[in-house]
């Protein structure tokens, strides 16, 4: 968990604001970003804002509670800062959120947490720290919306044989600009479900870090993501094999439609040295609605040891299906229903995948809204 990570994509952290010069986008974890629509979040902004609300909704058996900086355990899951708005984040918060479930508690429902952005003109920075004891399970969810300018920093610390699903959704208001870094480090024999939707903001850039305190551990990554005209949806995932027999599985799936519309996908695996006998794959697909969208994607392994029983990767971004839609319009479908059917399709292997049946519904009814907005519009 200690080890130092040596790799371009990921710069050496440091706490000292110092060592992370403002970006200039000619930086490689910069490069995709438009640094002048972050509102001044990776320079000097102020952070003090305080206009959001917090609703949280958890069942017995937890702890969720807001705690000074000074008596929280930040850092705990081995979290330092990598790049300028983390560093800045970490000096200006002045609290944690904080989720905690006890060794051997079992939650039968979700922990859910509404952030709803009440606009204003000052930055936000937040902190969240989900921590789960030995054996325990939990869902937690974490919605976003509103708007905002918000920069967080996010830990997960999943004990050993503990099983976390963790769902974050952006669904902000047009105008809003939300930039996250994200650490998890998971037990022996534990298992952390991420699972990604984001929908809604102007910018939203995530960076996600996870690895391993033991052998034995899995670590599941999924995301869905919808960028309308303009938009930037930019996610960069890492996961750190630092310890033999773990597993990882990374699955995203986008959309893109209307003009300027922009995501961004870096997958990225380090398989160390020591990391014998482990199993890891990702996979990023787009899907092009429109003319004017551009989809990066990038996917990368590093590889240390032969020793391993499997790694791979695998990205495509493509238009409609063609054949698909001859062969549904050769059968009396309307074309507007099998634009709607290929769409759905192509996110619906992923939707059941996330096994968290309130989120399932609730994605099958934004992907229509969200077809709805350009791509059926001109069908009867």
């Amino acid at each position: 968990m200690g080890l130092e990570v040596s790799s371009h994509l990921h710069p050496v952290g440091s706490f000292d604001l110092s060592d992370h010069p403002v970006p200039t986008g000619r930086e490689e974890v910069w490069r995709f970003t438009p640094l002048k629509r972050l509102k001044g979040l990776h320079d000097d902004v102020s952070l003090a804002g305080d206009g959001f609300d917090v609703k949280v909704e958890a069942p017995a058996g937890v702890s969720t509670d807001r705690v000074s900086v000074a008596d929280s355990t930040r850092g705990l899951s081995g979290f330092i800062p990598t790049d300028r708005v983390s560093a800045r984040v970490w000096d200006a918060a002045t609290s944690v959120f904080t989720i905690d479930v006890p060794t051997d508690t079992m939650l039968s429902e979700p922990v859910v947490v509404t952030v709803t952005g009440q606009g204003g003109d000052e930055a936000i920075a937040g902190q969240l720290l989900v921590q789960l004891g030995r054996h325990a399970k939990a869902t937690v969810v974490v919605r976003f919306q509103g708007s905002a300018t918000f920069a967080d920093n996010v830990e997960f610390v999943v004990g050993e044989g503990a099983q976390l699903t963790y769902v974050t959704i952006q669904d902000w208001a047009d105008d809003a600009v939300h930039h996250s870094t994200q650490r998890a480090v998971v037990g022996r024999d534990a298992t952390l479900r991420h699972i990604a939707v984001t929908f809604g903001g102007d910018l939203v850039r995530h960076d996600v870090t996870a690895t391993y305190d033991g052998p034995g551990g899995s670590i599941e990554m999924l995301g869905l993501y919808f960028a309308d005209a303009g938009q930037h949806v930019e996610h960069r995932l890492f996961v750190d094999h630092n310890e033999p027999k773990t597993k990882s599985n990374v699955l995203y799936k986008g959309a893109l439609q209307g003009q300027k519309a922009h995501t961004v996908w870096i997958g990225n695996v380090l398989i160390r040295k020591e990391a014998e006998g482990i199993e890891t794959y990702e996979e990023n697909r787009n899907l092009v609605l429109s003319d004017g969208c551009h989809a990066d994607s990038v996917p990368n392994l590093e590889i240390e040891t032969g020793e391993i029983e499997g790694a791979g990767h695998a990205s495509a971004t493509a238009r409609f299906d063609d054949e698909q839609l001859f062969y549904l319009r050769s059968r009396g479908v309307s074309e507007k229903e099998s634009r709607r059917l290929v769409v759905h399709g192509f996110f619906n292997d992923l939707i059941r995948k996330i096994a968290v049946p309130e989120i399932e519904e609730s994605l099958t009814t934004t992907v229509e809204a969200e077809l709805a907005k350009n791509v059926l519009k001109d069908f009867a």
